[in-house]
């Protein structure tokens, strides 16, 4: 075939939550941690907790395996039925990112030309989403770098998010053979107007987390670079606000060499970054938590979540059927292509050849997709 050169995985993936992995220490890995309670002056308070569920994936973005997404799973039924737990915090490992979704490497290696697998893996997806909201603890997102694709639709189940502000949101499905459908189609409309909820998931277009704050989408924003031993705001994004050409433009991300020189230094500064306070935000969101009636803390939560939550389970399981369906088309072209780029170069198909393709009515074969996805470079 023209494309035996791509990777595969012959194994098979166990799909049961009934085995005992779970949680683990190596990447990749979901760690989970109960940490003690602190008040405001960080004194600890005994016997109470706060449950921090953090995806151990840094090398690939934090992305979660199909195991680490039972770890998910996991986590939040545990800190939902803890009584000493307070809340749940839900993160991601290093500097650079919360979660960039699904891993492409098992999509691809694994998923694709498998429907009925992912079908089952994607029940599991489903229920890592509904641990998230059934939890009947208030659960904070603490966006510590990018959350992108399935990791932008996780993080929107959470019930708060507190941001860094070198953070990146925004969806990835129509450009590498997905839909975003784990979520995003549903919270969206519900968050944005509707052209704002068609662009940013249609698009892929990556927003600020400074934009995403004036869109009302996260609840807060802090630097997290500290540099001479004072805190540098994002220098990549445009953080006053001003018209141009009557649209605002707070927000959004500097261009030219202006854009040049900041993606620069924060490169130069992030692997350091700080995260104090990002951290002290959440405990002050954490302390009011502390101090409200259990019961009517999460009455009022799930008051809230309702809404979310009636749109995704109205939509979730068509979402898995067709999601399955697609493992066996376009999602083997896009997952195939971002997983090969470092041979060919490039992560995307050649979009113009595939309608043009399809314009002419060509079989779905692996010569029809071998002419799209791009070759193996000497």
């Amino acid at each position: 075939m023209a494309l035996e050169w791509m990777p595969r995985d012959d194994g098979q993936k166990d799909h049961s939550l009934h085995t005992n992995v779970h949680w683990g220490t190596e990447a990749p890995c979901v760690l989970y941690e109960k940490r003690p309670l602190t008040d405001p002056e960080g004194k600890k308070i005994d016997g109470l907790f706060v449950s921090w569920i953090t995806l151990n994936n840094p090398a690939q973005h934090n992305s979660y395996t199909t195991e680490m997404v039972k770890g998910v799973i996991a986590g939040f039924e545990n800190a939902s039925l803890d009584r000493s737990v307070v809340c749940a915090v839900f993160t991601g490992a290093g500097p650079y990112a919360f979660c960039s979704g699904g891993n492409t490497r098992e999509y691809s290696e694994y998923y694709s030309r498998r429907p009925d697998e992912y079908g089952q893996y994607m029940e599991l997806f489903n229920h890592m989403v509904d641990s998230i909201l059934a939890c009947k603890k208030p659960v904070i997102c603490r966006v510590n770098g990018m959350r992108v694709a399935g990791g932008q639709e996780i993080g929107m189940a959470c019930d708060l998010a507190i941001s860094s502000d070198l953070a990146i949101f925004g969806q990835a499905g129509p450009k590498h053979g997905s839909a975003p459908v784990g979520g995003s189609s549903d919270f969206l409309p519900w968050f944005l107007s509707a052209e704002d909820a068609m662009w940013n998931c249609v698009s892929c277009e990556m927003w600020s987390a400074y934009k995403m704050k004036a869109k009302n989408l996260i609840s807060k924003v802090v630097p997290v670079l500290k540099v001479g031993g004072k805190w540098v705001r994002n220098p990549q994004i445009i953080t006053d606000r001003y018209v141009d050409d009557g649209e605002i433009v707070y927000g959004e991300f500097k261009t030219g060499n202006e854009a040049k020189e900041a993606r620069a230094f924060v490169k130069e500064h992030q692997a350091n970054a700080d995260f104090e306070l990002l951290d002290r935000e959440v405990d002050k969101i954490v302390w009011t938590f502390a101090n409200l009636f259990p019961g009517c803390l999460i009455q009022s939560v799930d008051s809230v979540r309702q809404k979310k939550k009636f749109f995704w389970d109205t939509m979730k399981n068509e979402h898995r059927h067709w999601l399955a369906a697609n493992m066996g088309g376009e999602a083997f072209l896009g997952f195939g292509a971002f997983n090969t780029k470092k041979m060919t170069g490039r992560d995307t198909v050649d979009f113009i050849k595939f309608r043009q393709n399809i314009a002419e009515s060509k079989s779905w074969d692996m010569d029809m997709f071998a002419e799209v996805l791009g070759k193996p470079e000497k």
